[in-house]
C-alpha cells in the first residue's frame, strides 16, 4: 500500500550510488543516478551488473524465470529469463502476463473531510452558473470540410498577426478554431458519431467560452441542426451556426465568421472576474512523455493538491483507461459505491475486447519514449499513473466527452493519446488541465488553461520553457510530496484566476483538439 502522498510509507533514499526503493517487498529499485558496473548499492548491499540509466530499474535480487516483478508492491511484469541481482530490469528481461486482481469493490472507499476555510479563484460566472476559468471565443466545426473556414475566421482575430484586432477588447482570452478531420462517412446511427457530437456538444457550452460559431459545410453527415438537437442546444445569444453552401462559399463564408464574431466581442469583453468557491475547479488529469520518475515525483505531487482540490469541493477527472490497466483494482476498491466499481471494470473489459478485435494489445503502451524513460510495460506505467488521483473515494465513472456533474475523484474513460484524452475531459467540462511529463511533452489545450509538471530536475532545466513546476525537487530530497502539492494547488487557483500558463504562453491549444474517433470510415 502507498500512503496518502503515492509513495509506499517506507520509501527510501539510499547513499550515492541513489537509488529509491518505494515497497519493502519490490525486488527492484529505481536509479536515481546512473549505475556503473561493479559499484556497490549500499542501501540494498547489491552490487551492479553492467550499466543502469537513470530513472530505470535494477534487480536487487535474484529472479526466476516466470517469476514476478515488483514495483510500489504491485506486480508490474514477468522475468521472461532469469534475472541477477544487479542487473538491469528493463524490456529485455521482463513481459507481460495475466495474473488476477481483486476488485474488493468499495472496500476502502472513506469520507473526505472538507477544508475549514473554502479556498476561491477569480472566476468567470456565466448566465448559467457554470464558471470559467478562461473567455474565449470559439470557432467549431461539424465536419473537416469546413476547417480551413474556421482557422481563416480565427486568424483574423490572431494578436500575433493583427495586434489590433482585440485591441479594444482586453478581457477577451482569444479567438480560436477547434477543428477535426471527422464529420461525414461515419455511420449516422452509430457510436463514433454520438462520440463527436457529445464532444462538439460539451465545447460548446463550455463555461471558458463567451460564445461559439458553428461551420459546416452543408452536406456533411454531421448535420448541425441534428448535432444541436442531439446536445439540447439551440441558438442564442451564446450559439450561432451557418454552413459554406448556404452562404455561397469559402469567401462568404469567412466573411460571415468574421462579422459574427465582430458583434460578438463586446458582449464577450463584458465580463468581470468575481471570487468564487475552489468548489467550481474541475481539472483534467493527465500525463504523456512518461518517465521512470513520473510515479515517484510529479504524479504523486498531482496526487496531493488533487487530496486537497477534493477537500475544497473540486472535481478531478482521471482517464486514460489503457493507462490504469493492471491497477484498476486500486480505484474499485475506493469507489464510492460497489456499482461505481463494476463500471470501471466495464470499461477496462472493453478495451480488452477492442484491442483483441482490431489485434492489438494493451501493453502496446507504453510508448518508445516512456521505455527510453525507464519504463517496461503498461502495468508499470498504471501504477505511477493512477497517482496523479490522489487517496480520495472514486465518486463516478464517465464514458468519453460525458458532462461530469459529481463533485470529488470521478474517472472518464479515454484513450492513453493525450491530445483525445484531454479533449473528451475538457468536453466533460473540465476547465483547467494539469498534466505531468518526464521527456518533455509540448502541450496546451484551449479553451482549458494546462500546466505542465517536469518530474526531473534534468527536464526542467532542459525545457523549462514548457513547464511551470519542477517536480525533480521530491528527488533530490529539497522538498516533499505535500509541499510541492499545496504549491501546485495554489497555483491551480492562480492559473484559474486569469495567470497565464507555460502552454498559453507559446499559444498551444488550437491544434491539440482531437475527438475520439471508433467508427468504420466508409
Amino acid at each position: 500500500m502507498t500512503d496518502r502522498h503515492g509513495l509506499a510509507p517506507t520509501a527510501s533514499f539510499s547513499a550515492a550510488p541513489r537509488v529509491i526503493r518505494l515497497h519493502p517487498e519490490d525486488n527492484v529499485v529505481v536509479a536515481l543516478d546512473q549505475l556503473l558496473s561493479g559499484t556497490l548499492v549500499r542501501g540494498e548491499n547489491v552490487v551492479v551488473s553492467g550499466l543502469v540509466p537513470p530513472g530505470h530499474k535494477m534487480a536487487t535480487r535474484e529472479i526466476a524465470v516466470g517469476e514476478v516483478v515488483r514495483r510500489y508492491g504491485q506486480i508490474i511484469g514477468f522475468a521472461s529469463v532469469a534475472i541477477r541481482a544487479g542487473q538491469h530490469v528493463h524490456t529485455h528481461n521482463v513481459t507481460m502476463g495475466e495474473f488476477s486482481r481483486d476488485y474488493a469493490h468499495a472496500a476502502e472507499t472513506r469520507a473526505t473531510p472538507a477544508a475549514s476555510q473554502p479556498a476561491t479563484f477569480q472566476g468567470i460566472v456565466r448566465k448559467d452558473g457554470r464558471v470559467g476559468t478562461r473567455n474565449y471565443i470559439g470557432i467549431l466545426t461539424t465536419v473537416n470540410c469546413s476547417a480551413t473556414v474556421a482557422r481563416a475566421i480565427a486568424d483574423r482575430f490572431r494578436r500575433d498577426i493583427h495586434p489590433d484586432a482585440l485591441g479594444a477588447y482586453p478581457d477577451i482570452d482569444g479567438v480560436v478554431a477547434l477543428t477535426h478531420d471527422a464529420g461525414c462517412a461515419i455511420d449516422a446511427k452509430g457510436e463514433g458519431l454520438r462520440i463527436l457530437q457529445r464532444t462538439l456538444g460539451g465545447y460548446a457550452c463550455h463555461p471558458n467560452f463567451a460564445a461559439v460559431v458553428v461551420v459546416g459545410l452543408g452536406c456533411e453527415t454531421n448535420q448541425i441542426s441534428k448535432l444541436l438537437a442531439s446536445q439540447g442546444l439551440t441558438h442564442d445569444d451564446r450559439v450561432h451556426s451557418y454552413t459554406i453552401q448556404d452562404v455561397g462559399g469559402t469567401t462568404n463564408a469567412v466573411e460571415r465568421g468574421v462579422g459574427l464574431v465582430r458583434s460578438l466581442l463586446p458582449s464577450a469583453n463584458a465580463v468581470q472576474r468575481q471570487s468564487v468557491p475552489a468548489s467550481h475547479l474541475v481539472v483534467g488529469l493527465q500525463c504523456g512523455g512518461s518517465d521512470g520518475y513520473s510515479g515517484i515525483s510529479a504524479n504523486p505531487v498531482l496526487g496531493a493538491a488533487v487530496d486537497l482540490l477534493v477537500r475544497h469541493g473540486g472535481t478531478a477527472i482521471l482517464s486514460e483507461t489503457p493507462e490504469i490497466y493492471g491497477a484498476e483494482h486500486l480505484l474499485t476498491r475506493r469507489a464510492r459505491a460497489p456499482d461505481i466499481g463494476r463500471k470501471l471494470v466495464a470499461r477496462i473489459q472493453w478495451w480488452e475486447e477492442f484491442c483483441a478485435r482490431n489485434g492489438a494489445e494493451m501493453n502496446n503502451n507504453p510508448s518508445a519514449g516512456n521505455k527510453a524513460g525507464g519504463l517496461t510495460t503498461v502495468l508499470e506505467k498504471s501504477m505511477g499513473g493512477i497517482a496523479k488521483g490522489g487517496t480520495t473515494s472514486l465518486n463516478e465513472v464517465y464514458e468519453y466527452a460525458q458532462p461530469v456533474a459529481a463533485k470529488g475523484l470521478v474517472f472518464m474513460d479515454t484513450p492513453g493519446y493525450d491530445p483525445v484524452s484531454a479533449t473528451g475531459q475538457v468536453a466533460g467540462g473540465a476547465n483547467l488541465i494539469c498534466f505531468t511529463t518526464g521527456r518533455g511533452s509540448a502541450y496546451g489545450c484551449a479553451p482549458s488553461p494546462s500546466i505542465k509538471l517536469a518530474t526531473n530536475t534534468a527536464l526542467w532545466e532542459r525545457q523549462a520553457d514548457d513547464m511551470d513546476l519542477n517536480c525533480g525537487t521530491v528527488l533530490s530530497g529539497e522538498r516533499s510530496i505535500a509541499e510541492l502539492g499545496e504549491e501546485l494547488f495554489r497555483m491551480m487557483l492562480s492559473v484559474a484566476s486569469g495567470e497565464r500558463s507555460r502552454s498559453e504562453q507559446h499559444g498551444y491549444g488550437q491544434n491539440e483538439f482531437v475527438p475520439w474517433q471508433i467508427s468504420v470510415v466508409t
